[in-house]
């Protein structure tokens, strides 16, 4: 067999085994029996099939340890066990967009994902027809207030397909918008937020003068570095079509900025038990 056929079977064969970590020092979640998960420190970086893999150079998403993934209603019937054992570390769930909308799966999401022992967010798609306040009340009525959650994000991107809002606000609108939405989640869940956003929304709008908050960084071309600058990251979205064993299809795959114990350290900070 030809060394590069052997090389695409040892990535579809790496996409569906568990990567071998060790749990030996996972920790209670608060107000339940379920641990959980932190790798230890010498827990190997997962690396996950992807169908569409962008040829890093350089900075490449798998020498970063901490892996994670995102979901939606459209991932459905996951396993979160399974999920949890391919090297998985956390997961933000979508929750609410605009001002009236929940998703068909966050609260079998929000569930699974704690019954698994993997810490979580909830998201909000912010739609630009609805006040930021406004929005930021229907988070909070529909996000529950769990002292054991990842702090929650704030979703900015725009949607040029949606079917009844296609305002594209001055970008100081946008970003005094955004203030009001961050003060209130925090004010309420005590946790700063974190910003998720891709590069034209971030180029349009600058928001860099953001630096005061965490960011989660969309860029499946290239890492954070060659796309935002020098701009300061936590979490790099870095593709939409992997593969984690436990999700059916297409899988985001995300990385977060630091080691095993820098991990650690922030979610301890958050008070993630």
């Amino acid at each position: 067999m030809k060394p590069a056929v052997l090389a695409v079977l040892s990535l579809m064969l790496s996409a569906c085994t568990s990567v071998d970590y060790d749990f030996s020092d996972v920790k209670p979640t608060a107000g339940s029996g379920t641990a959980i998960a932190l790798p230890s420190n010498n827990a190997k970086a997962p690396r996950f099939y992807d169908r569409k893999p962008h040829d890093y150079t350089a900075k490449t998403p798998w020498h970063y340890p901490v892996h994670g993934t995102d979901v939606s209603k459209y991932q459905d019937k996951v396993d979160w066990q399974q999920v949890r054992n391919s090297g998985i570390s956390f997961v933000f769930i979508k929750a609410t967009e605009g001002g009236d909308r929940v998703d068909d799966r966050f609260a079998e999401h929000w569930a699974g994902s704690r019954a698994a022992g993997i810490p979580r967010s909830a998201y909000h798609f912010y739609y630009f027809c609805r006040t930021a306040a406004d929005q930021a009340r229907w988070y909070i009525r529909n996000v529950p207030k769990d002292p054991a959650a990842l702090p929650p994000v704030l979703d900015m991107e725009w949607n040029p397909l949606s079917p009844s809002c296609k305002l594209r606000p001055d970008p100081a609108v946008v970003r005094k918008e955004m203030r009001t939405f961050l003060t209130m989640i925090e004010r309420h869940y005590g946790k700063k937020p974190v910003i998720y956003t891709t590069v034209d929304f971030f180029d349009d709008n600058d928001l860099r003068s953001f630096s005061d908050y965490p960011f989660w960084l969309r860029s499946t071309a290239g890492h954070p570095d060659e796309k935002y600058g020098p701009h300061p990251w936590m979490f790099w979205q870095y593709t939409g079509t992997g593969t984690i064993p436990g999700i059916k299809g297409d899988a985001d795959i995300n990385v977060f900025s630091g080691n095993h114990a820098q991990w650690r350290k922030w979610l301890e900070s958050n008070k993630v038990r």
